[in-house]
């Protein structure tokens, strides 16, 4: 099939390739009314915009895709992308992997460039803190650039792959309670994350199923990095005697709960002697820690794979497909982090 130029959708439209190009540069000049009509036609001849590169010869840039992930230095993602990298090679696409660093202006750089640039699509582990941080998201729909999230962003409507946070956290709740743990708190991450909002709900239903009472202070906000969770850690336990504390907590991520750990042990409080801890994702050095982390195992190369298939079956498709949402199950990880209590 033909691809579709600006100059059929200003034909279709009804406007010149000038109104059409203003549209999709975001400028302010072109009327609400002519502009929504052009966003129309563009969605309707499923018409993307073609960058700056393709005055390139290098054939390779016109089979492009990119990931942004928000932490090289984080192994959860560097799975991610080995696994987006394998499928999109085999399918003749090069992967540009590119990093927000937890930076919500450097995010929407990042997928400006892409956008405007001739990548085809991308796949983004999204920063979110509020309605007005996801503009870029929008921006990308209005003009039909295919993305895939890795996580669920409130109003936007989008293919997202997942994992199934909710079961995750309950599987490991259930397994500390049926390991004799009554004091179990939630180390929570970022609020506005779908992951950390998913993660407490698990947390508060693992309570529900049991005999166990839930109290919103069983839930405790610290972040998802190591430096911060270390600090909070060792604020939230500072004020607190033997008897106060829980013997059991459930991370957010694994980064936090390494963090956790340490802070525990500069306090002199052992793990897992006084206190249990569980991690979240299973990146590779959790189980090289000194004490090794029980965690819960997050399919990280399936999940981009995933990813990528989904993004190149909707950069492939002459006809724009309906989104999708997949989510993938867990494996609870038992180590030498937690342990059983006599009853």
């Amino acid at each position: 099939m033909k691809r579709k130029t600006i100059a059929d959708v200003a034909k279709l439209a009804g406007v010149s390739k000038a109104t059409v190009s203003a549209v999709m540069n975001s400028k302010n000049a072109v009327r609400i009314e002519t502009r929504d009509r052009i966003l129309q036609v563009m969605k309707q001849l499923n018409f993307r915009p073609r960058g700056m590169a393709r005055n390139l010869r290098n054939k390779d840039l016109d089979q492009s895709i990119a990931i942004i992930i928000k932490n090289l230095n984080y192994p959860f993602y560097t799975i991610i992308a080995t696994g987006v990298r394998e499928y999109a090679n085999s399918k003749g696409y090069s992967v540009l992997v590119a990093s927000s660093e937890d930076d919500h202006e450097s995010e929407k750089k990042v997928t400006h460039l892409f956008s405007a640039k001739d990548i085809k699509g991308a796949i983004i582990a999204p920063i979110v803190e509020g309605a007005s941080e996801i503009e870029h998201l929008f921006k990308l729909k209005m003009v039909n650039f295919p993305f895939v999230l890795l996580e669920d962003v409130k109003g936007i409507q989008a293919n997202v792959v997942a994992i199934d946070n909710l079961r995750a956290i309950k599987k490991a709740v259930h397994y500390l309670i049926e390991s004799g743990h009554e004091k179990i708190i939630h180390f929570a991450g970022p609020p506005s994350s779908s992951h950390t909002q998913e993660r407490i709900e698990g947390f508060r239903d693992a309570f529900s199923e049991s005999a166990l009472v839930f109290h919103e202070d069983l839930i405790v906000s610290i972040g998802s990095h190591y430096e911060v969770s270390f600090g909070k850690t060792i604020e939230y336990f500072k004020d607190k005697k033997k008897e106060e504390y829980p013997t059991a907590i459930v991370c957010f991520n694994d980064e936090q709960a390494l963090g956790v750990m340490a802070a525990l042990k500069e306090m002199g409080i052992e793990v897992p002697g006084d206190i249990s801890i569980v991690g979240n994702d299973d990146i590779y050095y959790a189980r090289l820690y000194p004490v090794p982390l029980t965690t819960i195992r997050a399919p990280q190369f399936e999940i981009g794979r995933k990813a990528a298939e989904i993004l190149i079956r909707n950069i492939e498709s002459p006809t724009i497909l309906p989104t999708e949402r997949v989510v993938l199950d867990t494996e609870f990880i038992v180590r030498k982090s937690t342990r059983v209590l006599k009853h």
